[in-house]
């Protein structure tokens, strides 16, 4: 008999309540073998725009798994298939009395985990999910906002208040293979490892340097790094404005991705801050790194109980901007050939590197919508969905309605600005000379405005505008002006329908930080 984890979202060992829960056996004296199981759904093949980043991220965390489960005398079982048939042989083969697994709230996880729960049911099989891709389950948030979704970063800070800190993270197991030994058929490698690249369709000659590994035991490493006492001093400073967008390495903990796949456990992130912050002066929410987690439950909480919250139609939270669809100015963004070099240099690292900063974020998504291409930013979502390591569901599609001015931030009036906001922490445009090196020998007076220099300065440059790269596809200055003229249309028209009272707090301003005004990057213009 049989007790299966089924790892999903949750790939580590520390901090997992439903693979320690699938330890415990159903009666005293009774031991279940217990099967560690990840499923490759063909659904997200199909459905999800998982680029190749993301697709070697994964597979690097499912054999970091499986080796740390080889080291407790266990194994990482993969089966390929649809989850309902998968599990539909296997509690037979297996003869499963037990499976575990944590909660996730993303629309076709939870219809797919329901199937999966009705599947056991019907099989007398005993069910336990826990709550750990969260500090906190959403569901509780709720329901101690009387029934209502929080719909302002201030309102769930006051909620998680009142709920006291998230739990502490528990250990990961010592051992398993006292829970049952494996069979020789279990042990067989070429039956149920971790797919290899070519198995996913990839050719590592084809993939670009990789910059972030996948797996646990580089996120725990990357944490201790990151958040420790030796580094205490920058981790009570950080302010999340005050870091650069276009720094040469990463501004910030690049925990993001290992969150995202649950390499790492928010609890544990959580707790390690408590640890360096206590007895001394530091940053707070918004802009802590504190802060930064609770974001991340922010947006969790509303798009677990937002039906929709993916797209502009339908989406209560959202209002409806009629954005146009202009597939060449799309396709220039996300490849890079807007003809402004900050944009595109951020794009470019985007595309090869799979991160990029969260103000880099805001620039780029601020220039496809409200600022400059006045394109959707459901668009935008798909390409960071395909791009990004940490494209987590809810977090992609609540921040583009944020930057977009949807959603959550309603100064539509403040553009970033894609020449002047690279130019605050990079004056000499080093990060722009390493992502388009065809501009490396520009002056750096030109180098965010390659199209003003004298030819003469471009033919010396080696990198003739209009031949060489592109001229810039909007003229800023004008765009952005009408742009924000059509927003505040937009706006009125959805007070006129009635579409903001039925948003009501959903329009709240971003909360203020120190140093804001000078970092964030805004251009004010006129109402």
């Amino acid at each position: 008999m049989s007790a299966i984890h089924w790892f999903r979202k949750g790939l580590r060992l520390h901090d997992n309540p439903a693979l320690m829960a699938a330890l415990n056996p159903l009666e005293e004296g009774e031991v279940l073998t217990l099967r560690p199981v990840f499923v490759l759904d063909p659904w997200f093949v199909k459905n999800a725009n998982v680029g190749e980043n993301r697709w070697r991220f994964l597979q690097q965390s499912l054999v970091d798994l499986n080796t740390s489960l080889n080291k407790l005398g266990s194994r990482l079982f993969v089966l390929k298939g649809k989850p309902d048939e998968v599990f539909e042989k296997y509690i037979k083969k297996w003869e499963v009395k037990k499976m575990t697994w944590e909660i996730d709230t993303e629309p076709y996880a939870v219809s797919r985990d329901a199937q999966i729960q009705k599947l056991a049911e019907d099989n007398d099989i005993l069910v336990e999910t826990f709550t750990s891709h969260t500090l906190y389950n959403p569901e509780q948030i709720i329901a101690k906002n009387k029934g209502d979704v929080p719909l302002t970063y201030q309102k769930l800070t006051s909620l998680t208040s009142a709920l006291g800190h998230p739990s502490k993270p528990i250990e990961a197991p010592e051992e398993i293979v006292k829970a049952a030994k494996l069979s020789k058929e279990d042990r067989d490698k070429t039956r149920y490892d971790p797919p290899s690249l070519k198995d996913l369709g990839l050719n590592a000659k084809d993939l670009e340097l990789c910059k972030f590994a996948g797996g646990e035991t580089e996120a725990l490493e990357r944490l201790s790094e990151k958040v420790s006492m030796a580094n205490a001093k920058w981790v009570r400073a950080f302010e999340k404005p005050a870091t650069s967008p276009n720094s040469l390495e990463p501004s910030t903990t690049v925990l993001s991705p290992y969150l995202k796949f649950g390499c790492l456990s928010p609890r544990l992130f959580y707790w390690k801050l408590e640890e360096v912050y206590k007895g001394a002066k530091h940053s707070q929410p918004p802009v802590s790194l504190h802060g930064q987690l609770l974001w991340r439950e922010f947006f969790y909480t509303v798009g677990a109980n937002t039906p929709n919250f993916d797209k502009m139609e339908g989406n209560r939270v959202c209002r409806q901007v009629p954005w146009d669809e202009d597939e060449e100015k799309l396709i220039a963004w996300k490849e890079g050939r807007t003809g402004f070099p900050y944009i595109d240099a951020i794009m470019t690292q985007l595309r090869k590197e799979g991160w990029i900063h969260h103000l880099a974020r805001h620039s780029v998504a601020c220039f496809l919508t409200r600022g400059d291409l006045w394109q959707s930013w459901e668009k935008g979502q798909e390409v960071f969905e395909e791009y990004l390591l940490d494209a987590d569901w809810s977090l992609n599609a609540g921040n583009w309605m944020w930057l977009s001015a949807s959603a959550f931030f309603h100064q539509f009036f403040r553009v970033y600005s894609p020449v002047a906001f690279g130019k605050k922490t990079d004056k000499e445009g080093d990060y722009i000379k390493k992502y388009l090196p065809q501009l490396k020998k520009y002056p750096s007076r030109y180098i965010y405005e390659p199209w003003e220099a004298p030819l003469s300065v471009q033919k010396a440059a080696g990198c003739v505008i209009g031949t060489d790269y592109p001229r810039p596809i909007v003229d800023h200055a004008v765009v952005s002006k009408e742009n924000i003229a059509k927003m505040k249309a937009a706006y009125a028209a959805n007070k006129e329908n009635g579409g903001d009272s039925k948003r009501k707090g959903s329009g709240s301003e971003e909360p203020k930080a120190k140093k804001q005004k000078k970092l964030d990057g805004f251009v004010k213009s006129k109402k």
